[in-house]
């Protein structure tokens, strides 16, 4: 007998899903039977639902199409919840499966009980019950084709009870999703009316995203065109960085000044394929202007002169024929210039001098750049991994980098990993994770270790939450449960059965990651990195330097002095 279950697995096959990340439970037991029986989908086993669904996301955002994870019901689905607003802010397109307490017992406050449909919806485009076998067949298409078409989650809500009902004789298709292609550019006027604000521009900035990833070549064009200096949103990083002769740097939390002063200092900003969220980065006298895919984003971060809708790379080829003004080349050879002392500013910090401990995580992260995979993809923690990612990884157009860049969520780094290296077998991954981040969900290191795959965790090991530790000091707080009392991770990995190095000093860092990298298994590196380490954004307003005066004060008076001390050492005494 052919159950639901079974007809659930025959669709995903045919949408092309080669695995599922999950954990079984009594609810999901005819939903993993079907995967068994089958034998055609992997079932990744994870050690937490969370990280199922950031490996289902990575997954999804290294193919470009639909990925698979799933959780029992109750606390094996609300488990997936953080993993799933990170897939769907991230916008890629994920299915998830939450298994559900069986039908009859809806709504008795049965053993384990939830109302999926509610929990879902704020982090999903679709969440359905399936009820019925008749529903099956349409119900599982539309929730692959709504979070394809929209590049977010779908949910099938199932009781573990219907998964194993008789399937009736609808019709698998053979062809679940459909995948478009449209190109989408502003009208003839809507493009006319562009190029006359940008060629009575004067001093002309572009900001650039993550909505730039095909346009490297016509957006160098419409620099050049322009003479702009180009500023980049941290997931416009590994598009746009490379081979730019016209980047003036990152802008944001931790971006440079060099890119912060290229925004403030322009007399017409373009905002290209970004919606790039902190107000207090964008200019308050310019004219700006956006163009984005998606029309909702058009002005809610900042006021706009004009804003259209359309694809970058088509809008930009669309609108190079129309600039016909000649530009001062100063204002993009003032922000290049700026860039390149930044840079050089930045590059003096990554050193590391023999027996100077602790390690500069600035070092660490230059020495990974240095020796990883010309394809190599990356992930990062959110906090301070994403800062020395953001400034010392350098991309080259086959370079990935992935992140929690717009949900913020701690841990995510090894848990993308998983889902990249499960996808991508042969290929480097790397993950830069904090101490914070990889406590919080070190079961799955197990992961690695049961599935071989051969994931290289760098581990940030500075004894702190040190990205919340440089908040609080900025806003005058004396910094308070920020304090992390590690293992030895290298030890923990080795019990674990994985390959463990630990690094503490500088003369010993290159070879450690040389060997790491050269190692066909899982390794964890932990690298004890500077705790001290100042990594402050490009605009220090006034209230954020009254609040570290604050912070130093009241670390002299409650007996910490010594950490100012300390301070100075890391930050000025190299």
């Amino acid at each position: 007998m052919k159950t639901i279950a079974d007809a659930i697995v025959e669709i995903l096959i045919n949408a092309g899903i080669k695995r599922i990340y999950g954990i079984t439970g009594d609810s999901l037991n005819n939903m993993i039977d079907a995967i068994r029986s089958n034998g055609q989908i992997e079932w990744i086993h994870v050690r937490h639902e969370e990280v199922a669904a950031f490996a289902a996301g990575a997954e999804a955002e290294m193919t470009g199409s639909i990925a698979v994870c799933a959780g029992s019901s109750g606390p094996g689905n609300l488990h997936l919840i953080n993993g799933l607003y990170d897939c769907h802010r991230n916008r890629v397109p994920v299915l998830a499966i939450a298994a559900h307490i069986p039908s009859d017992e809806i709504g008795s406050e049965y053993f384990q009980a939830t109302h999926p449909e509610q929990i879902f919806a704020e982090c999903s485009h679709f969440c359905e019950l399936i009820s019925t076998p008749r529903q099956v067949p349409r119900t599982v298409t539309m929730a692959i084709q709504q979070a394809v078409a929209k590049s977010g989650v779908s949910v099938i809500v199932l009781p573990g009870d219907v998964a194993a009902l008789s399937a009736e004789k609808s019709p698998i298709p053979e062809q679940v999703y459909h995948v478009t292609s449209p190109v989408v550019h502003p009208s003839e006027t809507e493009i006319a009316r562009l190029a006359e604000y940008l060629n009575n521009g004067k001093k002309i900035t572009l900001l650039c995203g993550a909505g730039c990833k095909h346009a490297h070549e016509p957006l160098m064009e419409l620099c050049d065109r322009l003479q702009s200096p180009m500023v980049v949103a941290l997931r416009g990083k590994e598009y746009l960085e490379y081979d730019n002769p016209f980047f003036a740097g990152l802008t944001g939390l931790i971006g440079y000044h060099s890119g912060y002063q290229a925004m403030m200092d322009c007399d017409v900003l373009l905002m290209l394929g970004t919606d790039f969220p902190y107000r207090q980065f964008y200019p308050e006298h310019a004219t700006i202007l956006q163009v984005d895919i998606n029309s909702s984003h058009l002005g809610r971060r900042t006021p706009l002169a004009y804003g259209l809708c359309g694809d970058v790379r088509a809008t930009i080829e669309m609108l190079l024929p129309h600039l016909t003004a000649e530009h001062d080349p100063d204002h993009l050879h003032k922000m290049t210039s700026s860039y390149a002392k930044v840079r050089e500013g930045l590059d003096d910090l990554a050193v590391g001098k023999p027996g100077r401990t602790p390690i500069h995580p600035q070092y660490l992260t230059k020495i990974i750049s240095d020796q990883a995979d010309p394809d190599a993809v990356f992930t990062c923690d959110v906090g301070t991994p994403t800062v020395w990612a953001a400034r010392y990884l350098e991309m080259n157009g086959d370079r990935r980098l992935l992140g929690s860049f717009n949900h913020g969520t701690m841990a995510n780094a090894m848990p993308q990993a998983i889902g990249v290296q499960a996808t991508e077998r042969g290929r480097q991954v790397i993950a830069l994770s904090g101490d914070g981040g990889i406590s919080m969900l070190m079961g799955d290191l197990l992961t690695l270790r049961q599935h071989r795959l051969p994931v290289k965790v760098i581990i940030f090991n500075n004894g702190a939450l040190s990205f919340v530790e440089l908040e609080m000091k900025a806003a005058g707080f004396l910094e308070t449960g920020t304090d992390l009392v590690n293992p030895d991770f290298a030890a923990v990995a080795m019990a674990l059965g994985l390959t463990g190095i630990r690094v503490e000093d500088p003369a010993d860092l290159e070879d450690a990651i040389t060997r790491a990298f050269a190692h066909d298994g899982p390794v964890v590196v932990d690298v004890v990195v500077n705790r001290q380490e100042l990594s402050l954004p490009p605009k220090i307003n006034l209230k954020q330097a009254e609040g570290f005066t604050l912070w130093m004060m009241k670390a002299v008076l409650n007996g910490r002095g010594d950490e100012l001390i300390e301070l100075a050492k890391t930050n000025l005494l190299r």
